[in-house]
């Protein structure tokens, strides 16, 4: 049996990264990431390209971003209405946690 070890970097909301530092950690291209950008997926820091800086959660959303296109095959419109979606419903649930109703979703 061999093992591996893993290395990795923790990022909290107040982690900033920039476009390069995303574009290494999604193994993705300054396009694909621009991309992500102008359908609203990811919202930088900064109002010119070579001063963006992305939020830790960024990362999260552009790697869930990727996974859709490459798994679900969707498109960027399609990918931006998903994660809009998916973070109501969990918005939804954590006020229902807060209220103290008991969801089993």
């Amino acid at each position: 049996m061999t093992s591996k070890t893993l290395k990795g970097v923790l990022l909290d909301e107040q982690a900033e990264l920039s476009l390069q530092d995303l574009c290494h950690a999604c193994s993705t291209s300054t396009e694909w990431v621009v991309e992500l950008v102008d359908e609203g997926v990811l919202e930088p820091i900064g109002h010119e390209q070579e001063h963006w800086r992305f939020s830790g959660p960024s990362l999260l959303r552009a790697r869930a971003a990727m996974r859709m296109q490459q798994d679900l095959q969707i498109n960027l419109a399609g990918v931006a209405l998903a994660l809009e979606l998916m973070e109501e419903i969990e918005a939804m649930r954590e006020r229902l946690r807060r209220a103290g109703i008991d969801n089993n979703y």
